[in-house]
């Protein structure tokens, strides 16, 4: 059986990384269940998951000692963006939400100059307008207050993901495994208290914590992929996650994106992919 070179292996995990993350629209549109329960019971299981696997793999003593403030501040930031990724899916369609995340990398672009004056290259700069654009056209389009509601929570997890880049861009040291499982106990006392866990229908608990098994997975595959790529390869190949999210909600929610997200995402991956091209 021939073994995969490194670079073979990291493209092999983003891309389970993408596939597994596109199913977080499905999983939370899926259930009965309220935004804050989803969040406590994906949350308790991601953690569980995260840290057996540290364990196991004898990395949990090594990752709390190199876990400092930029991990603190990974673990802050994901924690709220969870806590708006979730009601965003059930207040929105899956393609708006998923489509308007795609604009991170700009956001993190953006915050990169703010913060650390980090100067964005001009062919990025041209694509972060058309991926705004693109959500613009994607949130004008929306109609309905509760969608609208959805929409900008999306915005505001797409800003607190795009902090996490600039966090890992600035502090690239920072490890992703535990940050990831911090967060989700962080919103554990906040689900408790904005939900009610423990009505959650016995039939949707296996759901719930599969949810988390398939979020531990996912953070896990794409944090090992990206040590074995670059960063820009990394970017490109998780962007599989865009067109895969709406298709897998079509096909298992029969939920079909309007005129408008179709419009507004082919111009959001398209940015996407015309940054990453290598300059002439």
């Amino acid at each position: 059986m021939p073994v995969l070179s490194p670079r073979r292996l990291g493209i092999v995990l983003v891309v389970i990384s993408a596939l597994v993350f596109s199913l977080a629209g499905v999983f939370t549109r899926g259930v009965s269940s309220a935004a804050w329960d989803i969040i406590f019971w994906r949350g308790l299981a991601a953690a569980g998951f995260t840290l057996a696997y540290l364990a196991l793999r004898g990395h949990l003593r090594d990752e709390i000692r190199a876990f400092g403030k930029p991990a603190l501040l990974v673990a802050v930031l994901s924690a709220l963006g969870t806590s708006a990724f979730i009601p965003a899916f059930k207040l929105s369609s899956v393609a708006n939400v998923a489509l308007i995340y795609a604009s991170a990398p700009f956001v993190a672009a953006f915050l990169a100059w703010v913060l650390v004056r980090e100067l964005p290259k001009r062919r990025v700069m041209i694509a972060a307008g058309l991926a705004m654009g693109g959500v613009a056209l994607i949130v004008g389009g929306t109609s309905g207050g509760a969608h609208i509601a959805g929409d900008a929570l999306a915005l505001v997890m797409t800003v607190m993901m795009a902090g996490v880049m600039v966090v890992y861009r600035c502090a690239p040291a920072t490890t992703a495994a535990l940050p990831a499982a911090v967060s989700s106990l962080f919103l554990l006392p906040l689900g408790w208290y904005f939900g009610d866990p423990l009505a959650v229908p016995p039939g949707e608990l296996p759901v719930l914590v599969l949810f988390g098994l398939v979020f531990a997975v996912a953070s896990v595959t794409l944090s090992e992929g990206a040590r074995r790529l670059p960063a820009s390869e990394t970017a490109l190949i998780s962007t599989l996650e865009v067109p895969l999210a709406p298709t897998l909600a079509i096909l298992m929610l029969n939920e079909w994106p309007g005129v408008w997200a179709v419009v507004g995402g082919t111009l959001i991956l398209g940015a996407v992919v015309w940054s990453q091209r290598p300059a002439p």
